[in-house]
């Protein structure tokens, strides 16, 4: 994935054709095209001139072009009291490189003018979650391996006949001579003239830094990982191999590459997670403010769904109107840039958003959760998302037992088996095999409760249809001894635990990686805590609706499973909102996050869609059996 010979210098030519554009005055813009500038001419200079001596002339006079480019850079950025420092610095570069001064010198140089830049103009070159290449293994193998092979060789049967031809990935020397922030950028910018696209639209900003580490690794030595010193997070991102070797030695080195492959992982707690939704909602308004309005909006996304979102159980336990104060605000901000609102409109309902966010951070802490709020934590997650589930199926099983049909029972059972297997099935596929963002998260979720609302509605009006005996009477005869019907019951099993299950599977994940090692044991007792809760439940509510008369057992169950209709539909519009999809339209109404009720007008609007159809198909079912009784 990485540039073919002269990486660097294709990843900056793009600048060639817009310094003179009023972007480049940027801060956000600018100042991180000046820092590729100034990480071409000391990764490539020291292999352009040796011993005073030009050895490749089209690079040299392709970094005197450079420079001047780079001059116009500096020039155009934000007047601040470094801003001197920095054109006096790049005065001097341009003079040490007409004199053709030794490569490591003007190199050493051009790192020390980078590193002044960032701090004078805010550059982050760091993560703020720390990179894990097992996340990109799998991005790896689904974007690159097609062109750079298998193993990073750059012999991908994409790659046959491409001019210049995919990068050997594998070149140490070269790898030595990159940040792993410099190969971050390149999978976001992609590289000018060549066949390397960019991945900015497919890979959100965690995704690439995950994609860097991975692609480090394959000039890495696992083994050299545990070496004298541990590198911090900031300076793996920010310094590369060759430096380390020049200040450390070899052994400094070896272990500088392993860990930069494999970055020393510190606990996600809240803090991180918050931080990160800050920052990327900082470059989705930069973004906004350089009139990339799609790129904007797809950072917010990533901000809320790759943040927030993974907080949001923890702070609902804490102050559930904290949370939803916090979500409103963000998903406020993201409505203001899908409508085109002024950047300035936009900035203010940014500061609002990142001033719940602090609000949030201040409740959770910043080292992880408390053992009582991991436990309270993972009680009531099972117990919200496995008391739906256990309605549904509950309905169906006492349904089913109360009129003697054992064999739709054992179709009912295999079908919440299943979706225990393809729940399991999906958490090993998300943490193993392929990497499933947030966006592709919610997509799923608001697909299959959708799904399950339409469902349930099915089946709560099927059993009003069938409340009296004679009419469950002949749809036994005509269905079940069939099949069809035992099929249609398993299915909306499946189809009601998968969904809750999705939900607790993420949830648990996020909630572990929370609490820490020390807060393990919390989590472990509140799940089994609600487990134990659960089947006390299920147990109630079967032994009880079994006492109950049919036409009153029909009754009752038809209207839960209506209700529980309106429902899904309420939380499968927010979870597509909250992927992205569709924006949201806020409306002054209530909130009760457990009927998936939310103040919005698209949810609402499902929902009424939704009550709509139960009135429809219950009048017609009304009618239907008016007919019936006049018939007879």
């Amino acid at each position: 994935m990485i540039a073919p010979s002269r990486f660097l210098a294709w990843l900056v030519l793009p600048l060639l054709a817009l310094c003179s554009s009023n972007l480049l005055a940027d801060t956000v813009e600018g100042a991180p095209k000046a820092l590729h500038l100034l990480d071409y001419i000391g990764a490539d200079y020291p292999s352009t001139v040796e011993a005073g001596k030009i050895i490749d002339d089209a690079e040299y006079s392709e970094q005197l072009e450079f420079l001047g480019v780079l001059q116009g850079l500096i020039a155009d950025l934000p007047s601040k009291p470094e801003k001197a420092e920095l054109e006096t610095g790049v005065s001097s570069l341009r003079s040490a490189i007409g004199a053709r001064e030794d490569g490591a010198a003007v190199a050493r140089q051009a790192r020390q003018l980078g590193a002044k830049l960032a701090v004078a103009y805010e550059v982050s070159q760091a993560p703020i979650i720390t990179p894990d290449p097992t996340r990109g293994a799998p991005l790896y193998a689904q974007h690159c391996s097609v062109c750079h092979g298998d193993t990073g060789a750059g012999d991908g049967p994409a790659g046959v006949g491409l001019t210049p031809p995919p990068a050997n990935l594998r070149d140490a020397a070269r790898l030595d001579r990159l940040s792993l922030y410099a190969i971050y950028n390149t999978l976001g910018l992609g590289v000018e003239g060549t066949d390397m696209p960019s991945f900015a639209d497919q890979l959100d900003d965690r995704q690439r830094w995950d994609l860097a580490t991975y692609i480090a690794s394959f000039s890495a030595d696992p083994a050299a990982a545990k070496g004298a010193e541990v590198f911090n997070l900031a300076d793996l991102a920010r310094q590369t191999p060759g430096e380390v070797l020049s200040a450390q030695g070899p052994a400094a080195a070896a272990t500088f590459r392993a860990q930069r492959a494999q970055p020393p992982q510190v606990k996600r707690g809240p803090a991180q997670l918050l931080d990160y939704t800050a920052s990327t909602l900082d470059k989705s308004l930069a973004a906004y403010r350089a009139g990339d309005r799609e790129q904007a909006y797809d950072l917010s996304v990533a901000a809320y769904l790759e943040g927030f979102e993974l907080v949001e159980s923890s702070l609902d336990n804490v102050d559930a109107t904290v949370r939803k104060d916090t979500e409103k605000s963000l998903m406020a901000y993201r409505q203001s840039l899908q409508d085109g609102l002024p950047a300035e409109q936009a900035e203010q309902r940014l500061a609002a958003a990142k001033a719940k966010l602090k609000e949030s951070a201040d409740l959770l802490g910043s080292d992880g959760l408390s053992w009582s709020l991991s436990y309270i934590s993972g009680l009531l997650i099972l117990l919200r998302e496995g008391l739906e589930a256990i309605l549904v199926l509950a309905a169906i099983l006492a349904f089913l037992r109360n009129t003697g049909q054992q064999s739709a029972v054992r179709s009912v059972n295999v079908g919440w088996g299943l979706a225990l297997l393809a729940g399991l099935a999906t958490w090993a596929l998300a943490a193993y095999v392929i990497d499933v963002s947030g966006s592709q998260r919610e997509l799923l979720e608001g697909a299959t409760a959708l799904f399950a609302s339409v469902m349930v509605l099915w089946l709560g009006v099927w059993m009003h249809d069938r409340r009296h005996a004679a009419a469950w009477q002949d749809y036994i005869k005509s269905s079940l001894v069939g099949g069809g019907g035992r099929f249609g019951f398993a299915m909306l099993a499946f189809f009601s635990v998968y969904r809750e299950l999705f939900e607790v599977i993420l949830f648990y994940e996020t909630l572990w990686l929370q609490a820490g090692p020390a807060g393990h044991n919390a989590v472990l007792a509140g799940g089994a805590t609600a487990l134990v809760l659960l089947v006390g439940l299920a147990w109630v509510i079967l032994r009880g609706s079994a006492k109950l008369p049919l036409a009153l057992f029909f009754g009752i169950n038809a209207a839960l499973l209506c209700a529980l209709s309106v429902v899904f539909a309420g939380h499968g519009v927010k979870a597509l909102q909250e992927a992205g999809i569709f924006g949201t339209r806020p409306v002054p109404f209530f909130d009760f996050d457990w009927l998936g009720i939310h103040a919005d007008a698209y949810s609402l609007a499902a929902q009424a869609v939704a009550i709509v159809a139960i009135v429809v198909l219950y009048s017609r079912s009304r009618n239907a059996e008016k007919r019936r009784v006049q018939a007879s």
